[in-house]
């Protein structure tokens, strides 16, 4: 009979395999590469930022006013660790072409059938979205649309009730009611340098905490398309407004998992348009961060985080 002595070196080894067999497999905190690609629908090159695995359920991150895919730079590489994300470049923004022979007239129905042929060229057949801003008229669309497609959605500063427009909207409502050359052409100054960083900085607790480049990337990119097309934007905003009984039904008939998760101090949509949501979905989660409107821009962990906890619980 062999001795203990003898046996203990293939009794440690059993034991270790054993032990090394019952532990998780270890977490890749590796980057998760990014690609940046571009696709023609409708006339339409469309910008996109792209990562993850295909194989996995996908997060559509739909980006708004006075930015671009570029305002989820940081909040892709995370998300994409689980999840397959895309993030498009709206036509009027960022690295988006309109040809100049496709009569591209900029309304908020036009940007969502060029969205909707984008999830189509890409083979979506269910996928989330975050909405921000204009993303969320998009959103909204894309969602009436094709209920049956949309697995989640997280709101972030992305407006869907009348309540939750501010003051700050009525040059605007002076516009949908009367487009008169007047009116519109006062709807030029949101469109400033100078207003567009006020938009970044407003209700920020510490403003020296947001970098300078993205919102000076969104002007450029406003100086380099033109103003006209943020201008007719801005114009036919109200046509969201009045399809939102259209949206609310949708809410009320499929309950789609949400999360609004808003900057308090947003100049343009205030908390009660968040609060709202609840109204028609009553399992909405609602969550405020003592911030402004690119929220992105001062909570990206925090909004990265709660994203990938209620994304990880509906997908």
């Amino acid at each position: 009979m062999k001795s203990i002595a003898a046996l203990l070196p293939l009794l440690l080894g059993v034991a270790a395999t054993a032990h090394a067999s019952d532990r998780p497999e270890p977490v890749d905190h590796r980057p998760v590469p990014v690609h940046h690609r571009t696709l023609e629908v409708q006339g339409v090159d469309v910008f996109y930022r792209e990562a993850g695995s295909p194989q996995a359920p996908t997060v559509l991150l739909l980006h708004g006013f006075a930015a671009s895919s570029y305002m989820f730079r940081d909040l892709i590489p995370q998300l994409a660790q689980r999840y397959h994300v895309l993030a498009p470049d709206l036509p009027g923004f960022g690295q988006t072409t309109v040809r100049p022979d496709t009569g591209f007239r900029y309304t908020f129905d036009r940007l969502t059938d060029v969205v909707d042929a984008f999830t189509a060229a890409k083979g979506l057949e269910r996928y989330a979205i975050y909405v921000f801003d204009y993303g969320a008229p998009v959103g909204w669309r894309l969602a009436v649309r094709h209920p049956e497609r949309i697995s989640a959605i997280v709101s972030q500063n992305g407006n869907a009730y009348e309540e939750g427009l501010s003051e700050g909207w009525a040059d605007m409502r002076k516009a949908w009611d009367a487009p008169t050359a007047e009116n519109l052409a006062a709807l030029r100054r949101f469109n400033t340098p100078d207003m567009i960083r006020w938009q970044y900085t407003e209700g920020a607790p510490d403003p020296s905490l947001i970098a300078p480049e993205p919102w000076q990337l969104a002007a450029a990119a406003i100086e380099r398309i033109g103003v006209e097309p943020q201008v007719e934007l801005l114009a036919d905003y109200g046509s969201n407004v009045r399809q939102y009984a259209q949206l609310h039904a949708y809410f009320r008939e499929h309950r789609p998992p949400t999360l609004a998760i808003w900057g308090r101090n947003d100049p343009f949509f205030l908390p009660a348009g968040a609060e709202a949501f609840k109204r028609d979905n009553p399992e909405a989660q609602v969550r405020f961060l003592d911030t402004g409107h690119l929220a992105l821009e001062t909570h990206g962990d925090e909004i990265a985080q709660a994203m990938l906890a209620f994304l990880d619980r509906y997908l």
